[in-house]
């Protein structure tokens, strides 16, 4: 009976495909028209099915993984404005995207005279831009698809620096220092990198975001703490985290979303994407355990909130490499960028003693140096051919470029909106919180 089922149900679906083909066949254009779209966008189904599910596993990173995994670390009294940065950011910056980050980032991927720092205006406002076009570094995906998932990269790297400033800083502050960072340092490093611009031509290799998203983010949160200043209390006050387990709910988002961010960069289902997604996984354990070992020996106990630091260290440390890399050298990776990190956010914070909220240089700044560093020397040409020529100097000349521009930018953008908008809340606004006194709102109405 099941085999009769399914042949009825097999006809039956031949003859509804017969009738739908029948009436595209009687509605579409015919002759040069239908030629010249053809044309324009080869389309690889595949791909394009796989950069979907990409798209919405990269945004799920942001919201609702990174506000939760924020939100759950900060004081109980800035839980609400802490999220609702991650959320804002999104709104922002996609707003930005379409209006001009798009056409900053990947509006031309030439890589002579100005193009070779910056893209071009020809796409502003997503001009030119539609389901039968395709940009010249993705040809199988439609460009709209192409926009998207770079959006939700846009996305998140400015929402990772609101760890550094976190519980200080205004909200309209907040606001136009995102906007202004998306713009100026953002966009030209996704094209220096990413859209045939100097640094993708001397052969800095950069997968998923080391250099782009994490180095560029942590470095950015570092100077914007040390320009801040530290929280009213630092060192005095009990700063303890208010609700881990949002916290471990967030990593745990972002460890999914992950395999879009990395396996998503393959931009294709194929044996690149696989072995990114395993390196992935198997480089986030291996941080995760290194971390949560070193707090054993150091503290006698592991923390939860170690294992969760650790499992983000190894997700950052891999980006870069996710697919140059063997497994090996993901599994090494892994424990590196978890140890160093650890280091980072234990010791030399501590030695320092700069007010790093939640540790965004900590985690994303150091962890994407490892990584993007041991790129260069665990890269593997039998998983990609592009890493055969890959070295620790390239890298770090890269890294250079990426640390100098993102630095001496940032540091202009805090100024700019200290001398407008304003950026450090007032002493009472932050003793009171940020929810209330930046949004006038509270987790609990009791």
């Amino acid at each position: 009976m099941r085999a009769i089922g399914r042949r009825l149900q097999a006809g039956a679906t031949g003859v509804l495909l017969a009738t739908l083909a029948g009436a595209a066949h009687a509605a579409a254009p015919e002759g040069p028209a239908l030629l010249a779209h053809q044309a324009a966008l080869e389309l690889d189904g595949a791909a394009s099915a796989w950069i979907l599910t990409s798209t919405a596993l990269v945004l799920l990173m942001t919201v609702p993984g990174l506000a939760l995994f924020y939100g759950g670390m900060v004081r109980k009294k800035n839980v609400l404005a802490t999220v609702g940065q991650a959320f804002a950011a999104a709104l922002l910056v996609t707003i930005l995207w379409f209006v001009a980050g798009y056409s900053l980032a990947f509006g031309t991927n030439a890589n002579e005279g100005l193009n070779a720092f910056i893209g071009s205006l020809d796409s502003v406002f997503l001009n030119g831009v539609g389901a039968d076009t395709a940009w010249a570094g993705a040809p199988g995906l439609p460009e709209t698809l192409w926009v998207a998932y770079q959006l939700t990269f846009a996305i998140i790297t400015p929402a990772l620096i609101a760890g550094a400033f976190a519980e200080r800083i205004k909200f309209s502050g907040f606001l136009l220092f995102i906007g202004l960072w998306h713009l100026i340092v953002y966009a030209p490093v996704c094209h220096w990198v990413w859209s045939g611009g100097f640094l993708g031509g001397m052969g800095v290799l950069d997968f998923a975001g080391g250099a782009v998203v994490h180095v560029n983010s942590g470095v950015a949160g570092l100077v914007a703490a040390l320009f801040l200043g530290k929280r009213v209390g630092f060192g005095r006050d009990n700063m303890a985290p208010h609700n881990l387990t949002l916290t471990v709910i967030g990593a745990s988002l972002l460890w999914v979303g992950w395999i879009g961010f990395n396996a998503g960069s393959a931009w294709a289902p194929d044996a690149i994407a696989a072995q990114a997604l395993l390196g992935t996984i198997v480089a986030t354990a291996a941080a995760g355990a290194a971390w949560a070992v070193a707090e054993w020996i150091e503290r006698r106990k592991p923390t939860v909130l170690g294992m969760a630091s650790g499992a983000i260290a190894g997700l950052v440390a891999i980006t870069p490499g996710a697919g140059f890399v063997n497994s090996q050298g993901a599994f090494f990776i892994g424990v590196a960028g978890g140890l160093v990190c650890w280091f980072a956010v234990v010791w030399i914070k501590k030695w320092l003693r700069y007010d790093d909220s939640l540790d965004a240089f900590g985690v994303h700044g150091v962890g994407g140096l490892v990584g993007a560093l041991l790129t260069g020397v665990f890269a593997d040409a039998a998983v990609n051919s592009l890493g055969e020529g890959a070295n620790v100097w390239t890298q770090f000349v890269g890294l250079l470029a990426v640390i100098g521009w993102s630095a001496v930018a940032t540091f202009a953008i805090l100024w700019v909106c200290k001398l407008t908008t304003g950026l450090r809340v007032s002493e009472e606004e932050e003793r009171q919180g940020l929810d209330l006194t930046q949004h006038g709102e509270a987790v609990h109405d009791t």
